[in-house]
């Protein structure tokens, strides 16, 4: 499977990653990929940037070295009620959101009754677009019960290429996660989580393997095609799609 779009990656407006946008998404077009998103993390991770990084994200055109770039942030799940670390308002102006647990923000280990109950109030919230790296032991969650309300709430669950590096203790459940958003029609997107540009290029090569495995559809892999990741938008209510699809159909 070709991916047309990397829709998680990080900039060094955080000082764990290592690349500027202008390094990303020209590596990005060396690649041949047709869009990014820039997503970096909220300000409840110790690094973060500013709120008014978050806030002047307009500042920036869609079209940056031959590539679609689509501007949002990977927001912190903060407690077991689904709260995030920017306001609503916010998210609604964004292009795309990723929602996820980092240890700081979220200390110790959920019980499995807790990261479920989690996950169903983010599945609520309709300016979360995407799940992320949600795999993790310490978070574990009842699949069936959560990725079928993912899929009627049109969230996108993410394969993350990263977790391979950081997060190995979860690397098990990656295929009953997909496993369950195959058989409930949960849409995915199979993302680095690049920190840097070797990341970009090389994190998602070890996710094809495990794609081919379960034989999961195409059709449900948004950043499989274009018209894909275009309709996505386009359900999600973004207001960037017709111009994202103007830069990659």
């Amino acid at each position: 499977m070709q991916l047309i779009a990397d829709l998680h990656t990080h900039t060094l407006c955080a000082s764990h990653a290592f690349n500027t946008l202008t390094e990303m998404t020209a590596a990005a077009h060396e690649m041949g990929l047709a869009a990014l998103a820039l997503t970096d993390h909220a300000p409840a991770m110790p690094d973060a940037p500013h709120i008014w990084h978050f806030a002047n994200l307009s500042a920036l055109p869609h079209r940056q070295n031959g590539v679609a770039v689509l501007y949002g942030a990977e927001v912190n799940v903060m407690d077991t009620k689904g709260g995030l670390d920017l306001p609503q308002t916010m998210l609604a102006g964004m292009d795309w959101v990723v929602a996820s647990i980092h240890s700081p923000c979220m200390p110790g280990v959920l019980t499995c009754k807790e990261a479920t109950r989690l996950w169903l109030a983010v599945a609520e919230n309709p300016y979360v677009d995407c799940i992320g790296h949600s795999e993790q032991q310490n978070y574990r969650y009842d699949y069936d019960t959560v990725v079928k309300v993912f899929a009627q709430n049109r969230k996108v669950v993410e394969l993350n290429g990263n977790s391979a590096n950081v997060r190995r203790d979860g690397i098990p459940n990656m295929r009953l996660l997909l496993e369950a958003c195959a058989k409930y029609g949960c849409r995915i997107a199979v993302n680095s989580d690049a920190h840097s540009v070797p990341q970009l290029q090389n994190n998602t090569r070890s996710l094809s393997a495990l794609l081919d495995e379960v034989q999961f559809p195409q059709a449900l892999v948004v950043n499989a095609t274009a018209q894909n990741l275009i309709n996505e938008l386009k359900t999600h209510g973004r207001a960037c799609a017709d111009e994202i699809g103007g830069i990659i159909l």
